[in-house]
């Protein structure tokens, strides 16, 4: 178990963010040293790599473990040195991303399901907290319903019960529509100033344009008009 809380509590969103761009991520958006939060303030493939590394946390305490009983204490201990680690005052995560690489090794099947239930809430809502909490609650409910050791199916439900009290303030947000969500893709977003002049073929025509196009037409149509309608009208004039 302290091996397990020992590679749960290396802070690697910090310590990617504060080496690369010099950011402490407990003072910056949410103040959560995880991968939403590096997303928001450091970018998505910044975020990417932190989120890989802290579910490598989890499945690297389990295999470190053994796998069995053994490796689900050393979990469950991952989760909470990720949640409260010692070198940030206890001020860590919120243990979603490590508790899916736990039981991604310890219970790959209802891990995968709730990790689509995940990714279909955020990309439907951009609540990441929202997806968060439904993986969580789906979790230990697919793994009762799994046939396996019984030591996964408990420490299931200590870690979903540890990442929903983490979840807390975020469950309070929701209910208040106050919670943030993630900013749109750069899509989406408005054309910005440095954003390309249209081309020329885009452009209006300038008053020399115009000025000269209107003079040749005129001139054009005034001389065709006549040629045209001038022996037209004398006919007309000698049958009168």
């Amino acid at each position: 178990m302290l091996i397990g809380y020992a590679v749960g509590s290396l802070p690697i969103g910090y310590l990617v963010t504060h080496g690369a761009r010099g950011v402490d991520l407990r003072r910056v958006g949410s103040g959560n040293v995880g991968a939403a939060n590096v997303y928001r303030t450091s970018g998505l493939g910044m975020a990417i790599a932190v989120m890989l590394a802290d579910v490598g946390k989890g499945a690297g305490a389990v295999l470190l473990a053994g796998g069995g009983t053994a490796g689900v204490a050393a979990g469950v201990a991952a989760v909470v040195g990720h949640v409260y680690p010692l070198w940030l005052g206890f001020r860590g995560g919120k243990g979603v991303a490590t508790a899916s690489g736990v039981f991604g090794v310890l219970s790959p099947v209802p891990t995968a399901i709730a990790a689509a239930a995940f990714t279909i809430t955020v990309a439907r809502t951009r609540f990441v907290s929202l997806g968060s909490i439904v993986a969580t609650v789906l979790l230990p409910l697919i793994q009762w319903l799994t046939p396996g050791l019984r030591a996964v199916d408990i420490g299931a439900t200590i870690v979903a019960a540890l990442v929903l009290f983490r979840h807390r303030g975020n469950m309070a947000r929701l209910w208040s529509h106050t919670e943030r969500a993630l900013p749109p893709s750069r899509s989406a977003l408005p054309p910005s100033r440095d954003a390309l002049p249209p081309s020329r073929d885009a452009l209006p025509p300038s008053r020399d344009a115009l000025r000269w196009t209107g003079r040749w037409t005129g001139r054009w149509t005034g001389r065709w008009t006549g040629r045209w309608t001038g022996p037209r009208t004398g006919r007309r004039t000698r049958d009168i």
